[in-house]
């Protein structure tokens, strides 16, 4: 068993390892998927600004429409800009949550979850959860069906009286649904940026915080990041000492015994 482990991790660190040096390619996807998305929302906005300012006050009863307005469009536009160029995208990434909120609640909210109603409950994903008795999901499949039969109706009256091969040349019809599926689907996208950040190498904010955090660290740290050089060893210069006397030498040397002349003995 041990054994089977020690495979399974050498195959799982070897390859993740090398997953790890492009991890900053998701959040490129994610910024390059919402990015246009926002622009196109702002600009629209911009452009009928007072039929924004209208819709919020007299469609959603909010307070200050225009400022509401104001908010909402520089939102989009200074945050679909951002993400496009991986600038700030942490800071950007919470006022577009706060936007995706504002709209999946006030807007969407009523209308369920799907963007595009299904027209089959055989093939709704709502199927699995009514299964097991999640009540919004059974009414669900029961406006699937009403979708399935207002849909097969608009097609006999449209081949009655209609072109209906040069009607859906381009898409077959659908009902618009207007759910929260789309603003859920941004929010965690964007949830998911606010970890994440705006990646590696793809981004002007790698390269920036590498240059900031370059700019801003101590100089101890720096010190300690470089190689530590043992310095050379300088030759000791032998000074030469005087002899020390010893106590021995110090003291006066001993004079010889005298020697005791007796009388000289006369001739």
């Amino acid at each position: 068993m041990r054994f089977i482990f020690r495979c399974y991790y050498f195959l799982h660190d070897g390859i993740f390892a090398l997953l790890s040096k492009l991890d900053g390619i998701p959040p490129l996807l994610i910024r390059l998927y919402l990015s246009p998305i926002m622009l196109a929302a702002g600009l629209y906005k911009l452009h009928h600004f007072d039929a924004t300012a209208m819709w919020l006050e007299q469609g959603l009863n909010l307070p200050y429409p225009e400022v509401m307005a104001y908010l909402v469009t520089y939102t989009e536009l200074v945050g679909g800009f951002l993400l496009l160029f991986g600038l700030a995208v942490r800071w950007a990434s919470i006022p577009l949550m706060v936007a995706m909120l504002v709209a999946a609640f006030t807007v969407h909210w009523d209308n369920g979850w799907f963007a595009i109603a299904p027209s089959s409950p055989v093939t709704s994903t709502a199927k699995p959860l009514a299964d097991i008795g999640v009540p919004m999901a059974k009414a669900s499949m029961e406006n699937s069906i009403g979708v399935g039969e207002r849909l097969e109706r608009a097609r006999t009256i449209l081949n009655e009286y209609g072109h209906y091969g040069w009607l859906v040349e381009k898409g077959n019809f659908a009902v618009l649904n207007n759910g929260i599926e789309f603003a859920a689907t941004y929010f965690i996208l964007l949830l998911s940026l606010l970890f994440s950040g705006a990646g590696r190498y793809f981004s002007l904010d790698y390269y920036l915080d590498r240059r900031a955090r370059e700019y801003i660290k101590p100089k101890s740290v720096e010190q300690k990041d470089e190689p530590l050089v043992e310095p050379e060893a300088k030759p000791v210069e032998q000074k030469t000492e005087a002899p020390v006397a010893s106590e021995a030498s110090s003291e006066p040397a001993a004079k010889p015994p005298e020697t005791q002349a007796g009388p000289v003995a006369d001739e």
